[in-house]
């Protein structure tokens, strides 16, 4: 058996992202005094818009 599609056709299957993703941490205090941190993972149009992410 041969191979039918090498890495090479894989990659340019793939389709290219536009955008760029961010890891967004938030702290959050708890009733108890102590904080909590909930992250997430954000898809930016462009890196110049992280400072607007709350």
């Amino acid at each position: 058996m041969a191979k039918q599609q090498s890495f090479a056709d894989k990659a340019k299957a793939k389709k290219k992202v536009d955008g760029v993703n961010v890891k967004l941490i938030k702290t959050v205090k708890t009733s108890k005094g102590s904080f909590k941190f909930n992250e997430r993972f954000v898809k930016l149009d462009d890196i110049s818009k992280v400072s607007e992410l709350k």
